[in-house]
This record gives C-alpha cells, structure tokens and sequence, in this order.
C-alpha cells in the first residue's frame, strides 16, 4: 500500500532485527535515553516505542488529535489504501482478521477481529470460511451479519466505476469474480455467488486458486461490514455506519472529523480495543511545520505517519531532549520512480535502463533527509520482506550514477536526449527534494524531466493513477512509495508488478508494467505452501523487474516519528508502516 502503503498500503516488517538496527543508529548518537523532556519528567528514551509500549495506561478521557497534511483518499473503508487510513479505520471499521497490537514484529501477527478465529481453510486453501463473534453491533443497535461483511466486499471490488480508490484482490481471486457487476448494477440480493452466508453468523469464501495467504487479505477494511440499506455509493463517506469503538459525530470534508464512542460498542465482543479517549479529531490540510510543532509539544500525532520534517529533523537530532522523544524505524517501504512503460521512449527498455544508471541516488537520499530516512535501495523488495536477496542490476560508483553507461544506454534506445515530465506529491516536500534532484541527474545524460506537482489526496485517483492522463501529459517518470499490504513478497509486490493490477483510476502499478512471466510467478507463488519455495519465487519476480528496468529503487525507506508525550500506549508497529498503533492510543493527565 502507499504509504499507502500507503498503502497497509499499506508495510509491515518480516524480522525484529530490522527495528533493532534502527534503534541503534540513534541511540549510538548520544544518551538521549537518560535525557529529561522540557518540562523536566522523564522521556521513556529514543526508540523506546519500537521495543515497548510508551506511557503504557488504560486511563479514559480527553481528546486525542491527528494531524495531516492533505486529505486522505477516503474515509470509507471500502475505498481506501493508505496505511495510515487501514491503520485508523480500524477505530471504527472492524475487519475480520487485523495486526496485534505490539512492537516490532510482535506487530506482524494476526488475531481475530470481527471474526471469532482465524479462517479454516478447505479444497487446499481454495475455500475459506469465517464464524464471526457473537453480539456484534452497529452504533445505531442493529446486528452486524455475515451478510453485511459479504457486501462490503462486492462493493468494495466489484464497483470499480465508483469505488476504485482500494485493492481488487477479492475481484482477482474469487470464483467468477471477473464476471460479477457488482452490487451498484445487480439488482438482485444473491450477490456474487463465490461468496456464502449459510447463516448469520458464517461466512464463506469460494476461490478460483489456492491462497495460502488469505487471511492477511481479509485484514483489509474492506471486510468491515456495511449494511446496504444505509449505502450510498461514494457518499457513504459522508454517514459511514461503525462497527469499531468508535462513530463519526462530524465530518467535514477537506476539513476534519471528529469520533466518540459508540455507545453500542461492546467489549465483551471486542478484546483488542479499549475505547480510552472521549473524543478523537482529525484535523485535515495541516501545514507540516505546524505539525511537527504540535507532535514535538506532545499535543498531536501525525497521522500520515512520514515522520517529521527536514528542518526539524535537524533541530531533533542535535537535541538529546528532543531526540529522546522519537522513533526512528524501517518502515517496510520502498521509495523508488516508476518509469512508465506505455509512454514512448520508455516503452523500449534501452531508454529505461538509461534512467537507472543516470541516477546518483546519494543526492536523492539527501534530499530525503540522510540515512536517518532510507539506505540506498536496489532491489524491489527492502531488506524486512521474505523473498529479498542482494542484488544490484545497475551498479554505480558510490551510488552516484553513471553517465557513460547511462549515454551508452540512451543511444541503444535510438536516443540522444529524451524530454519527458515527471510527478510527485506538493504537499510531501522531501518528495518533491527527491524528484529535483532526479531532474539535476537526468539532465546530465541529456534526459530533460520536467516537474509536475499533485496533492497526495488526488495523486491516485486523479493523476499519476490514471493512466489516460499520464499518458496525455507525456509523464514518462512517477514519484512513489510502497509498503506490503501484508508482510510476504506477494503482499508488496502483487499491486505494483501484476498487469491485473492495472486499473484506470486508483492504480497502483504506476509502470503499467504487464509481463506475463511475472504475472504468472506471482499466481504460483500465492498457491504454493511452502515458505522456502515461494519465498525463491519472489526473488524471482525482483530480478525479472530489475532486468526489465520497469522502476528505479531509491531507498529502503526509514521513518523519524515525533511521539507526543502527553498521549499514553504509544507503540510503533511492523504492521502499519512503522507508525504507531492507533487503536487504544489515550490522553495522559498533564
């Protein structure tokens, strides 16, 4: 997911020691850890929400306030795919499976959410069924069914025309899933038939193929459940139904929302979440200095999760008080530029590889803010995700490109300059630093890119994701950042690589890269029960991507959170990006 993820885009860590080896790079740079905060108390140290949970306390009350910079895709749990909104739609949309709230890779692990266990899987991982808890609510007292989670999934990803802001893989997976209309044109109440209610309580999945991996699929919002007599399409948004701990009072779009607590809300039903603060607002369109301001004064947290600043960053690092206040962290991501293959010359491989070795990736890692944000990347899959293996297709002294090779390159292609545009999020500034410092890169081998700026809330929907448009607008080069929607290779690779992916707006796989070698690897992979074997087949996937030149891996991507110390059980985690944990985060007493 970008960063999303996110998406889940969403981004989770596959070992603990990709955390530790975080933890030591600030806590090598001064004893921050025994440093006293501001106003004179203790700070749990750096890095102290990557190993524990911080201000560990079940008190109620108060109001707990994030902070972001854009808007999000949406609000609605069935159109969504930032992780950072899987990781807060969870407050009120409970999906069947979820991530364990926990540091490091105890993050990684799933647990029953909606449902009362983990699926059972039947016909060799092509049936899955899942018995929901009993007792289950909305906010407005009716009774959660089966049927409503089935809904929620045909809405989800069988109404593209309507909502195709998130992933399709239940459209991609499910018996006759490429047949079905969904629930917008099909009047009837059956549904899509791969997908049972047997009775109120049961629910069963039908698939076309084994999925072994199938209940980090149904930890996706996009299992919350939604009665269809309260649906309204992409409106939903404006009266969403909870399930979670909590409900919207308000929502003002563009603006912010504002979630109590669901009255109707059980805990007896419920043993994740403990419902502390009385009131939650999201405040939207946030300057990003301002932000950092209020994380560092411990009044809000950043809810995009893409850590502080540059210009704080520096003020952070150089002061042990306030260092002593962050959580530095590999976030399970990938920075990289997706070269897209449908826009002339990029669709010739030759001109592709001459991006690669045009690049000095050191100036883009600067630009992002040093190695305290990512280390240099030349894989597809970082470090923390199953199916890495170190490799480096387009080696270049230091890192710092090479102009020879990258002219060699442009002159196989037919080439001897290149004018293209390239996109990036305005309100990320330290993507638009990256995506300048490309543009110096290219520059030097006769590639002349041109910046185009978006906002982050529209980038998918309306521009780099809208394949028509790119391709109108002559953008040969896109901006983007990636995290697993579940921690295995085919949770990261799946939406950015597979040609099924591929959709006219909200899409993904920003190369528009459809080979049918890595299509077919990645339909293996997701069937095979073995871990070794289908670990190897990701690797495979990584290389045949590196020698198509299809993107440019820039960093692994690390994150420098501000945690606010007047909010309690603070915990960064593998599941979501390396943000903290939004599900009981509290008010402390001040």
């Amino acid at each position: 997911m970008e960063g999303k993820a996110p998406i889940m885009r969403r981004s989770a860590l596959a070992a603990i020691a990709a955390v530790g080896s975080a933890s030591l790079l600030l806590a090598g740079c001064s004893k921050a850890d025994d440093n006293k905060n501001e106003n004179g108390t203790k700070s749990a140290g750096a890095n102290a929400a990557t190993k524990g949970v911080v201000n560990a306390s079940d008190k109620k009350g108060g109001t707990l306030t994030y902070e972001l910079s854009d808007v999000p895709d949406s609000f609605d749990p069935g159109n969504t795919y930032y992780a950072y909104m899987y990781n807060l739609s969870r407050l009120w949309a409970r999906p069947l499976m979820t991530f364990k709230p926990g540091p490091g890779e105890e993050g990684n692990a799933l647990v029953p959410d909606l449902a009362a266990s983990k699926g059972v899987p039947s016909d060799g991982g092509k049936t899955w069924t899942y018995k929901l808890r009993p007792g289950l609510k909305y906010d407005d007292g009716s009774p959660i069914t089966s049927k409503d989670v089935k809904y929620a999934v045909e809405r989800s990803n069988f109404a593209r025309d309507v909502l195709s802001l998130g992933p399709n893989y239940f459209q991609q997976f499910l018996a006759g899933g490429d047949k079905y209309k969904g629930p917008y044109k099909d009047k009837s109440d059956k549904g899509l038939s791969s997908i049972e209610t047997p009775d109120d309580t049961t629910v069963v999945f039908h698939l076309k193929q084994a999925f072994q991996e199938f209940d980090y699929l149904v930890a996706a919002p996009q299992t919350a459940p939604v009665p269809k007599a309260k649906d309204t399409g992409v409106d939903y948004v404006k009266h969403i139904v909870s399930s979670g701990s909590y409900k919207f009072q308000s929502y003002e779009d563009g603006q912010q929302a504002v979630l109590v607590r669901n009255e109707n809300w059980d805990a007896k039903t419920d043993p994740l979440r403990k419902q502390l603060p009385d009131k939650i607002v999201v405040k939207l369109k946030v300057n990003p200095e301002t932000i950092d301001k209020d994380v560092l004064a411990g009044d809000a947290i950043d809810l995009g999760g893409t850590g502080v600043q540059a210009a704080t960053q520096a003020q952070v690092v150089t002061d042990p008080s306030k260092k002593a206040n962050t959580d530095n962290t590999y976030g399970g991501r990938l920075v990289y530029l997706a070269i897209n293959t449908t826009v002339a010359p990029f669709d010739k491989v030759e001109c592709r590889k001459a991006v690669q070795y045009a690049i000095d990736k050191v100036s883009v890692q600067t630009a992002e803010g040093g190695p305290i944000r990512g280390e240099i990347a030349s894989t597809v899959l970082p470090p923390d995700i199953p199916g890495y293996a170190q490799s480096d297709v387009y080696a270049t002294d230091g890192h710092k490109g090479d102009v020879a090779k990258a002219k060699e390159q442009l002159k196989a292609c037919g080439k001897s300059s290149i004018s293209t545009n390239i996109s990036a999020r305005s309100d990320r500034p330290q993507e638009i630093d990256a995506a300048t410092a490309i543009i110096a890169s290219l520059k030097k081998v006769g590639i002349n890119a041109t910046l185009k700026q978006y906002p982050s809330g529209k980038y998918f929907t309306d521009y780099a994701g809208v394949p028509k448009f790119t391709k109108k607008q002559n953008i040969g080069l896109e901006m983007m950042q990636w995290g697993a929607d579940w921690p295995s290779g085919y949770g990261f690779l799946q939406q950015i690589l597979n040609g099924k992916a591929i959709s006219q707006s909200g899409n993904t796989n920003l190369s528009q890269y459809d080979n049918k070698d890595v299509n077919a690897l990645l339909s293996k992979a997701i069937g095979t029960q073995d871990n070794t074997e289908r670990n190897s087949l990701y690797t495979q996937i990584d290389k045949k991507t590196m020698d198509d030149a299809v993107l440019v891996p820039l960093t692994y991507f690390k994150v420098l959170l501000g945690r606010p110390q007047n909010y309690t059980n603070l915990v960064s985690t593998a599941a979501f990006s390396g943000q903290y944990d939004y599900l009981n985060i509290g008010v402390a007493s001040k």
